[in-house]
């Protein structure tokens, strides 16, 4: 038996497991940056007067809008936290986000992510895993082919100007290592445009999330697995008898805590087969 749990950007095995005859489809997906506050300034957005309050956990937001039809929304909220390199290709940039368990880093940071749905690149497995690519690429080759981001303020972003210097807000990727540039060139424009419009709808839920001093890190491109690998309602991969797909490279998962429950449904298929006597549910 094969447990395949194989992450979202294992795009080396999606190929594999179709030459070998598995069944696998493309779907929704999202793509986006990386945005930095000062976490002090997100406490005090929340919490009002009562910011600082040692009794009070680190500030945490989770917001979303609509926008011509696609869904716009921060994910990966991480207080206290930086940004961090997550490329797994030669030649392709990617950011992710992460927090030690003190959260006590002086940058608040999140995905602002834009739904990218299948007419958009051509229903394909293959065309959706090249429009992430082809956003990696860019970015790597915007900020000068050495694996450092390309980063912007908030302010510019929305001008549509480039070059302002960071100030308050210091970009904590790579500790640093960016490139202050503007986006022309690295995201399609619908996936621009709805970037915009989504942080000025959240500046309006929470005040100062579109300050202009914000720092803005690209690409994020792996929110999660742009493909699913088909299974039946035993968890079994089509066309085969002993893989089991699940969690988020998987297509069946959007995060930690539900990839980690469909881990554990398919562990609890595998014991129903094998071990009906000493199932218990």
């Amino acid at each position: 038996t094969v447990i395949l749990a194989c992450g979202h950007s294992a795009r080396d095995t999606y190929s594999m497991l179709m030459d070998r005859g598995a069944l696998i489809t493309a779907k929704p997906f999202s793509v986006g940056f990386r945005i930095e506050h000062l976490q002090s300034e997100v406490d005090r957005s929340l919490y009002g007067k009562l910011a600082g309050d040692p009794r009070l956990p680190k500030g945490e937001y989770s917001l979303s809008a609509q926008v011509s039809g696609r869904g716009v929304y921060t994910f990966c909220m991480c207080p206290g936290g930086s940004v961090v390199a997550a490329a797994s290709e030669n030649g392709g940039t990617g950011t992710n986000g992460m927090s030690f368990y003190d959260r006590s880093g002086i940058n608040a940071n999140s995905a602002i992510a834009v739904s990218v749905l299948p007419e958009d690149f051509g229903g394909s497995v293959h065309g959706a895993v090249e429009f992430q690519r082809k956003i990696e690429r860019a970015a790597f080759v915007r900020a000068g082919k050495t694996y450092a981001a390309p980063a912007q303020t908030v302010g510019d972003f929305l001008s549509g100007t480039r070059g302002a210097a960071f100030t308050d807000v210091l970009p904590t990727y790579m500790n640093g290592n960016v490139v202050i540039t503007d986006f022309d060139g690295i995201f399609p424009d619908f996936v621009t445009d709805s970037l915009k419009e989504g942080l000025t709808s959240f500046d309006r839920v929470i005040s100062g999330f579109a300050k202009s001093s914000a720092v803005l890190t690209a690409p994020e491109t792996r929110t999660s697995s742009p493909v699913r690998i088909l299974r039946g309602e035993g968890y079994i991969a089509e066309g085969f008898d002993n893989v089991y797909p699940c969690g988020e490279g998987a297509g069946y998962a959007g995060g930690i805590t539900s990839a980690g429950v469909d881990g554990i449904n398919c562990a609890l298929k595998i014991i129903e087969r094998y071990a009906p006597a000493n199932f218990k549910s």
